[in-house]
């Protein structure tokens, strides 16, 4: 069963309320909150926390039925649960625990495990990208009306700027090379490489401005509101190994087109397997 339109309607103008109201909380801290570390060694403020909390009450006070997933206090991880968020109210910490703007609010919302709506809310960099099954990915400035959004619809690798977050987890390593991740060989065969930040590479694709974009490592969360976003706009999205069950994958790739999207995959595999 689908989620009626009208209904999904209201779900992403509510996620698009809950991310202002984020941003309003979360940007008078930017570059002005002490920095904590969990025992992953991951950054974490009182901003992380905060904005998780008044996600979650607004959220109980609109929708009491519905679960809840977030980064900093977890909740329900069943994956057909009747109407399931997924929250990440600073995706990008270590950006903002340095005072880059590359961080967002993800507000993703899933029907029966399905992800249906999602919200990229970029506060410092004053941009929006959202999306909704069947209803289109968008863009917005702060001030300024929505305009939809397509990925570049790249093809070939050769012709492709590709983005990443990290290279810890792949065979480009140095400390502890995982050969499991060839990334490297994307490397070489992309018309252009660069190492960017967490969701906002996601953003970007949405937007055309790149091609490819992946993270070895990630959680439902970091993932659940960027599904509808690539979708929507044209792109595809699956884990490293091709799972398109991405929600609940360990790991992320996202490509500006299908045809695109395979050779990257391809790439990506370790020698001897591609």
């Amino acid at each position: 069963m689908h989620v009626p339109e009208t209904a999904l309607r209201d779900i992403l103008d509510f996620a698009l309320t809950l991310s202002k109201e984020a941003g309003a909380f979360i940007l008078p801290q930017w570059r002005n909150v002490a920095v904590d570390h969990k025992a992953d060694g991951s950054e974490v403020t009182e901003a992380d926390r905060g904005a998780e909390q008044l996600l979650r009450r607004r959220i109980a006070e609109r929708y009491p039925d519905h679960a809840i997933l977030g980064e900093e206090f977890g909740g329900e991880r069943t994956r057909d649960a009747e109407h399931l968020w997924l929250i990440d109210p600073i995706d990008g910490t270590a950006s903002f625990s340095i005072g880059l703007p590359l961080f967002a609010t993800l507000i993703g919302y899933l029907h029966r495990g399905k992800p249906c709506v999602g919200v990229i809310g970029a506060h410092a960099l004053g941009d929006t990208v959202f999306g909704a099954t069947g209803l289109g990915c968008w863009y917005q400035r702060d001030g300024g009306g929505p305009e939809r959004i397509r990925t570049s619809g790249v093809t070939d690798p050769a012709a492709a700027f590709a983005v990443a977050t990290a290279f810890e987890h792949t065979d480009l390593d140095p400390r502890e090379p995982d050969g499991s991740l060839g990334l490297s060989r994307l490397y070489r065969q992309v018309r252009r490489f660069r190492w960017s930040g967490d969701c906002i590479n996601y953003s970007l694709l949405c937007q055309g401005r790149v091609d490819v974009a992946l993270d070895p490592r990630m959680n439902p969360w970091d993932i659940a509101a960027l599904v509808p976003c690539v979708q929507e706009a044209g792109g595809v999205l699956t884990s490293v190994d091709g799972n398109d069950d991405v929600v609940w994958q360990p790991s992320l790739v996202a490509s500006a087109s299908p045809k695109l999207h395979g050779q990257v995959l391809s790439l990506l595999q370790p020698v001897g397997r591609a």
